[in-house]
């Protein structure tokens, strides 16, 4: 535990000692302010005394105001010669000592202020007082609680250590979350608020006492239940740790975009380490992190085959020119839908054009302001960089006369009613919310697939967009997406289909999605992620700001590093590992000014 010092000076009108009285405990601090990342030395007075513990939240006075921090220490020997002043009050309770251990490690494993981390460990208000615990009898289920996964290899799973179980988009995983359930203090984290909910309802429904993070955190305090939440729950309070549950491991959203850019199943993953209980994580198609971290452990070929829909490729090498987006399968499925076989079809280009050349001159319409390319919109032509509008006008010859040459999921909804001769609804991340869409033919961004809880047949209408989208885990993400698509159209048994329209057929996501086999995937993309120096072969960070420069600078002489860059006023930072990476970023002081550290960037 590094040593802090008191305050500078003391402000006018506060009394303090010169020094520390013998027996007067000495409480370390740190403080809610992200510009002092160390511990600061405070008296406890004998009032507050029997109540301060390592990771209560107290109130300390600092330059004339009184501020939150956490107790991370209780010592009878002051850091500093300075006089220290006294703790001012008592807020709540805060994160169990093991949380406030960990909370270092995440400090150093994100290259951040450990103040984050506290935060995220915390109640989202003050918690004077936990709740009394009362033993219950188990309560009947009022409904059968289903479980698709086979028993063996539940018990497989929580055998030993962490593992990662590849279950299919169709196979329900709540047979892993009642097992860690029936262990005691479980901890079950889901990629996202609502299904989270979900959950908790289902664990109530099978008579088990739940907290739901973050709102319930006294009640996950006080122990005696399972504590369920999203990304922020991997810090939820728990006295007596049983078992841990992720699922959806591969989901982008356990990872914090803001920096710190701490990924709670990584997060889960020490913590259930250091507790020595079984970690078990659920994915349709593992992360390649995961996989190299952890034991994998599958269903027999025919459990994860059936759990697949049925993908057929659609290869558009050797089609008409002039159909665009629409394959002749394509007009022919959406025609066929009906309420009872509703159409999904899916295109990641929100607006109505996303790319326009002018008619006359055949120059790109570009923004008049920063030069980048505009869509079109409702209200005319909008710059997809600096997000200003005008009209729809060649900014080079006057013209009015504007081609498409990429459209967006707006133009797609158009062009689908004409074909099928039927209304067509869009979703996508921006609409509004409200109850779920009731057409039968959808089209959106893979939003919809988020929306949407049944469909008959997903379509993907471009989806060379994702396998060629210039990011380090494209593959990845596109697999990720058809397993999704798979979740609503259920398993191969429930005639569900997957159709994917595609200049690259036999490109390894679509091969591992027709043979419901993701090993063909993570086979070729960790080979190529050895070649390219990628995560997991090696750690990764990116830094970036007015200061990043400098800090760069500081990183390239350290031994084990390589600095690349600058590239848009980014620095790419690789090392063989975690530990020398971590380490260097830990140890290169940091320049006045912005700076931020980026610890294994979803986009690099």
């Amino acid at each position: 535990m590094p040593t802090g010092q008191g305050p500078p000076s003391a402000p006018a009108g506060v009394v303090v000692s010169t020094r520390v009285p013998a027996g007067r405990s000495i409480a370390r601090v740190v403080i809610d302010v992200a510009a002092i990342d160390r511990p600061l030395d405070y008296v406890v007075p004998d009032r507050l005394s029997a109540d301060v513990r390592v990771g209560t939240v107290v109130r300390v006075p600092l330059h004339g105001r009184r501020v939150r921090g956490w107790v991370v220490d209780r010592t009878d020997h002051p850091g500093t010669e300075r006089p220290l002043q006294p703790l001012a009050k008592i807020t709540g309770w805060g994160p169990e000592s093991e949380l406030v251990e960990l909370s270092t490690w995440a400090a150093w494993r994100w290259a951040g202020p450990r103040v984050s981390f506290l935060r995220a460990a915390s109640a989202p208000g003050a918690v004077p007082t936990l709740p009394v615990v009362v033993t219950r009898a188990p309560v009947v289920a009022t409904r059968p609680v289903v479980d698709d996964a086979p028993a063996a290899v539940v018990a497989a799973a929580f055998s030993a250590g962490s593992t990662v179980v590849r279950v299919p988009p169709a196979l329900d995983p709540f047979a892993f979350v009642s097992e860690a359930a029936r262990r005691g203090d479980a901890l079950v984290l889901a990629p996202s608020v609502g299904r989270a909910a979900r959950t908790a309802a289902r664990l109530r429904q099978a008579g088990h006492e739940v907290a739901l993070l973050p709102g319930e955190w006294a009640r996950a305090a006080a122990g005696g239940c399972v504590a369920v939440g999203a990304r922020g729950a991997a810090w939820a309070p728990r006295p007596n740790l049983a078992a841990v549950v992720v699922l959806d491991e591969h989901d982008e959203g356990w990872q914090e975009e803001r920096a710190p850019t701490w990924n709670g199943r990584d997060v889960v993953l020490e913590r259930a380490r250091r507790a020595g209980v079984p970690c078990v994580l659920t994915s349709p198609c593992p992360s390649l992190e995961t996989l190299a971290t952890v034991r994998l452990l599958t269903l027999s070929r025919t459990e994860e085959r059936d759990g697949w829909p049925t993908v057929e490729v659609i290869d558009r090498r050797n089609d008409e020119p002039g159909l665009g987006l629409y394959s002749k399968r394509l007009v022919d499925v959406v025609r066929q839908a009906e309420p009872g076989r509703r159409v999904v079809c899916v295109l990641n280009r929100k607006g109505r054009a996303r790319l326009l050349a002018c008619g006359s001159c055949g120059e790109l319409a570009r923004c008049e302001t920063c030069g980048a390319v505009v869509e079109q919109v409702d209200e005319g032509l909008r710059c997809r960089r600096c997000r200003a509008v005008r009209p729809v006008v060649c900014a080079a010859c006057g013209s009015t006369r504007l081609r498409v040459v990429r459209v967006g999921v707006t133009r797609v909804r158009d062009d689908l009613e004409r074909l099928a001769g039927r209304p067509v609804e869009e979703v996508t991340a921006d609409s509004a919310p409200g109850p779920p869409p009731t057409a039968a033919v959808l089209a959106g961004t893979s939003a919809v697939l988020h929306r949407v809880a049944r469909a008959s047949t997903v379509i993907f209408l471009d989806f060379d967009q994702e396998l060629l989208a210039p990011r380090w885990r494209a593959a990845e993400e596109a697999m990720a997406m058809l397993a999704r698509a798979g979740r609503v159209v259920r398993g191969r048994g429930d005639g569900g289909r997957v159709l994917i329209q595609t200049r690259l057929p036999t490109h390894e996501v679509v091969e591992a999605a027709v043979h419901a086999d993701p090993s063909r995937l993570s086979v070729v993309e960790s080979a190529r992620r050895v070649v390219l120096g990628f995560p997991p072969e090696r750690a990764v960070a990116v830094v970036s700001g007015a200061a990043a420069a400098a800090f760069a600078a500081g990183l390239a002489s350290e031994t084990g590093l390589e600095v690349l860059g600058p590239t848009a006023d980014r620095w790419l930072v690789r090392a063989a590992d975690h530990q020398v990476l971590c380490d260097a970023l830990a140890s290169v002081p940091r320049p006045r000014g912005r700076l931020r550290v980026s610890v294994d960037p979803l986009r690099a």
